[in-house]
């Protein structure tokens, strides 16, 4: 059998959990300044308990100087254990609880000593400030130790210099005064290292619950993945905050909107100017899939607000899948212009045929030239006023559509539509809707007549379709709009009232307004305004304006 690995030692490091790492953090920051703060009041503290013995042994020397027996029994005196100058100073030494008192001549002889066998002898250190007239203070080392000292000239009654006062102070005084002053520091530190950690637990735990109690390599991981996130998505993404002002834009929403870094901080008003993608951005204008046009891209906007009273903004790019689409669905637009013609072509090749087996041919060469003529000048007078093929082949479709339900389907002097829509899949199915209730309506009645017109006003594009059938009813004119309303009785395999409603809706997405009248002459006039419906021109030349050109005659 192979040997069993030995286990592994638990390895000691700092703890993952945020609440814990903020709480071992402040507690130790609160240690450290109550140590340091403790050690700052500490070294001065030393100096001025230095500074306060040497002026008390000064002022002990001083007041021993000016003693008039001491000076008297320099001058007239023998130095002796038992003179008056050693009884004197003694009676002050102990008066004073200094160390010592030594009085010396003008030779640095000593008069006094606590040790009296010193009496007698020359002082241990240099008396030469002091005999000079000089008072001294210092922290210096004599027969009796380390002590803190202070020296003044001795005067005689005739203010000369007879000898000097040296008084000392235990050194050993001095550090005990210090020491116990370290007990009250120390509660005091303790008590505000305590108050400290108070703070900082009751700040970790509201970081504890702002975090959900994730460690911060995992706060750190969440935050790497929603930078790459949010920069690697094809969707432009842009935060506001309460005030309204930008605070996130990746780089998508940055491409699409034409900004920078630069905009973070503003508001959509100072980053973006007017328009109707900053009303979009900034809330004024509410609903989802909002469309918004911004230099020559058409976006799909959606906000939603957060908790926080901010909100979060999302743009699409619907550009590339319009010019993807325009091709596909202006198929469809003739596939379905086809499928109308079906039946109508099949009576006439019979008629046709017929002809030719009477041996009519000159009917039938008239016959062909009145059909390929009607068909041309029907695509003619489309194409000519509508540039955009999806709008100009589902007219084409939807005129012969009319001609097989016997109905005229006429454009208005006054349309004109350049290719600049930004979305015509949008406006073909308006148009597309409002001409089929038309017709509905101008079924069965006498001349009946469809007139569409379309025109701009700027880059706001109006839609017309007046009919010459019964009119809308003021009282309906808005319960028209209304989805699943219709005057007829619905299919069995569907649902009608739908197509109106749908007007409506995509009018409104887009800023715009769907609205029903009286038309000139009887019947109903339905109008749409579609706000902001056209881009900007294509400069002559490129390679989008030959790709945009208008299409030829059908």
């Amino acid at each position: 059998m192979s040997p069993t690995p030995p286990a592994r030692r638990p390895r000691l490091g700092l703890p993952r959990r945020a609440f814990a790492q903020v709480l071992l953090t402040q507690v130790t920051i609160a240690a450290g300044v109550a140590v340091l703060a403790t050690g700052l009041f500490l070294a001065p503290l030393s100096g001025q308990l230095d500074q306060e013995a040497m002026r008390r042994a000064l002022v002990i020397a001083q007041t021993t100087a000016q003693d008039p027996a001491i000076a008297e029994g320099v001058l007239h005196t023998r130095p002796s254990p038992d003179g008056p100058v050693q009884r004197e100073a003694e009676r002050i030494r102990r008066a004073t609880h200094a160390e010592y008192i030594v009085v010396m001549d003008a030779r640095g002889t000593r008069w006094s000593h606590p040790t009296t066998r010193e009496i007698g002898r020359r002082v241990s250190t240099d008396p030469s400030r002091a005999l000079a007239g000089r008072q001294v203070m210092e922290i210096d080392r004599g027969t009796l130790g380390r002590s803190a000292r202070g020296k003044v000239p001795l005067y005689d009654t005739g203010h000369r210099i007879v000898g000097a006062v040296s008084v000392g102070i235990a050194y050993d005084s001095v550090r005990a005064g210090l020491l116990g002053a370290i007990p009250g520091l120390l509660a005091y530190a303790g008590g505000a290292l305590a108050v400290g950690a108070l703070a900082a637990w009751l700040i970790s735990r509201r970081v504890h619950r702002q975090t959900r109690d994730l460690a911060f390599s995992d706060i750190s991981a969440l935050l790497a993945e929603r930078e790459a996130m949010l920069h690697g998505i094809r969707e432009g993404v842009v935060a506001l905050d309460r005030s309204g002002r930008i605070r996130l834009l990746n780089d998508e929403a940055g491409r699409l909107l034409g900004i920078g870094d630069e905009a973070v901080g503003r508001s959509p008003d100072e980053a973006l100017g007017a328009g109707r993608t900053t009303d979009v951005l900034a809330g004024r204008v509410t609903g989802t899939d909002l469309l918004t046009v911004r230099g020559r891209r058409v976006l799909v906007a959606n906000r939603m607000p957060t908790e926080d009273g901010g909100a979060v903004a999302t743009l699409r790019d619907r550009t590339e899948l319009e010019r993807l689409g325009r091709e596909l669905d202006s198929t469809h637009g003739l596939i379905d212009a086809l499928r109308a013609q079906d039946h109508e072509h099949a009576n006439r090749m019979h008629t046709l045929l017929g002809l030719l087996e009477l041996e009519m041919y000159d009917d039938a060469a008239e016959f062909i030239g009145e059909l390929v003529g009607e068909h041309r000048a029907t695509a003619e007078q489309v194409t000519e006023r509508i540039e955009d093929p999806l709008l100009a082949a589902l007219l084409v479709g939807k005129a012969t559509v009319a001609a097989e339900r016997g109905v005229a389907l006429r454009l208005s002097e006054e349309t004109w539509l350049p290719d600049r829509l930004i979305d015509p899949r949008g406006l073909v199915t308006v148009l597309g809707n409002l001409v089929d209730n038309a017709l509905d309506a101008v079924a069965g009645t006498a001349h009946a007549r469809v007139e569409a017109e379309l025109r701009t006003e700027g880059r706001t594009v109006v839609l017309r379709v007046r009919d010459t059938g019964p009119g809308v009813p003021e009282a309906q004119r808005e319960s028209v709009f209304t989805e699943g309303w219709s005057t007829k009785e619905p299919p069995a395999h569907g649902k009608r009232g739908i197509g109106l409603s749908l007007v409506r809706r995509l009018a409104e997405r887009q800023g715009g307004s769907a609205s029903v009248g009286a038309a000139t002459g009887g019947g109903a006039e339905f109008t749409v305004v579609l706000p902001d419906a056209l881009g900007d021109p294509v400069p002559p030349g490129t390679e989008e304006a030959r790709g945009h050109q208008a299409p030829r005659a059908l």
